[in-house]
Order: C-alpha cells, then structure tokens, then sequence
C-alpha cells in the first residue's frame, strides 16, 4: 500500500506540471495572435490612409490641365464598337486633336488593343478618326495592344524611347490622368496632364472612380500589375 500511495504522489506533481505548460503554451499564441493582429490592424489603417491621400491627389489632378509644348500628345484609349469611337474615346481623341492644332505637339500617340471587338483596335480607331479630321497619317503613331493602363504606358515609353521622344502631353479623363501620367513618369519621361473636357463632378460616383484609380495606383506601387 506504501509503494502505490508512493506512486500516487508521483502522478500529481507529473499531472499539474502539464497543466502548467499547457496554460504557458496557450498564453503565448494568445500574445502570437494579439500582436499578428496589431500589426495586421496597423496596416490596414495605414493602408487606408495611404488609398485616402492618393483618393484627394487623383482628384485634384483630374481638373487640372497641364498642356503646354511637348514631342507627342498620347490619347489613352477607350471602347470603341466596330471601327468607330465611344463617345468617350470620340471626346479624348477631339481634345487631342484640339491639343495638336494649337501645334503644342507635332504627333498624336493612340493606344489600345482589341477590347470586345477582334476586328478593330482602339488605336486603329483612332487613327482613322483623326486621319478624317485632316491629321497626315506620318503625324499618328500606335499603340495597337495595350490591355491595361499598365500595359499601355509601358507600351508608349518603349515607343518613345525607341524614337527618340521625351515629353508627352497624356489625354484621357480626369480621374485616370494622375495613374497614367505617374506609371510614365515612372520611365523616365517628362509628362503633362490634359484631361478631356466635362462637367466637373463631385458625386459618389465619381469619386469610386478616383477610389479605384488610387487602389489601382498603390497596388503598382507595391509590385501588383493590373
């Protein structure tokens, strides 16, 4: 009887000494995951400050013009439906050729590829809509792939590049101008915004949009290509 109450004592202080590293091991994930989500936290903030304050820049870019002499207008495409323009890609490339009649550049740049329709490319489009207007077919460079704001710029600054070209005046709408003129600027190029003329908005609507342009910007700017 001795020798199991001996051994019974044994267990106890073997038993409690689990419970103890138990309550430790659970006590530091708790701290773990207090932290993880601290700075998880901290980064979402951070994060939303960082969309807030792009949100105000791409704003305020977007009623500003900075049109003024430069080697090429660059026309940012839009939707075009069977060889002809969208009204909004029709009011871009009419503010560009508003922009190469006022001879503040010697070339127009049009990008984008096929979108929804095979058969015509944004910037074929807006090729011939500015040949019909009366701008020498030599005076029009493209940009026929471009799938994205992305893909269009880098597209435009190996273009340029290649020809020798280093100031651009970017066309597109208000809100896309801050994006489109940081991812070229990015390259080296020297860049003025001109967005094309509208009613100046202030609406949830538009705002999303400025919203989605800062997303898309920051995105860029962590390594994120969309």
């Amino acid at each position: 009887m001795s020798i199991s109450s001996h051994e019974g004592q044994q267990r106890f202080p073997a038993g409690g000494s689990d419970r103890n590293d138990l309550t430790r091991a659970t006590g530091r994930r708790r701290r773990i995951a207090t932290v993880i989500a601290g700075v998880l936290a901290s980064a979402l903030a951070a994060g939303l400050i960082v969309i807030a304050t792009l949100t105000v820049q791409i704003k305020r870019q977007s009623v500003r013009d900075e049109a003024r002499a430069a080697d090429v207008v660059v026309v940012l495409g839009a939707a075009a439906y069977q060889g002809k323009p969208s009204p909004i890609l029709k009011a871009r490339l009419d503010h560009g050729l508003n922009l190469y009649r006022q001879r503040l550049a010697p070339r127009i740049l049009t990008t984008g590829g096929a979108g929804g329709d095979p058969n015509f490319t944004e910037s074929e489009t807006g090729r011939a809509y500015l040949i019909q207007r009366g701008v020498p077919s030599e005076a029009i460079i493209l940009e026929p792939e471009g799938e994205s704001t992305a893909y269009s710029t880098a597209a435009v600054s190996e273009i340029m590049q290649r020809m020798n070209l280093t100031s651009c005046i970017v066309v597109s709408d208000g809100y896309h101008i801050f994006r489109a003129k940081k991812l070229l600027e990015a390259r080296g190029l020297v860049v003025y915004g001109s967005p094309r003329p509208t009613v100046p908005r202030n609406d949830w609507a538009h705002w999303k949009l400025c919203i989605r342009q800062a997303v898309g910007y920051f995105l860029w700017r962590i390594g994120v290509r969309i």
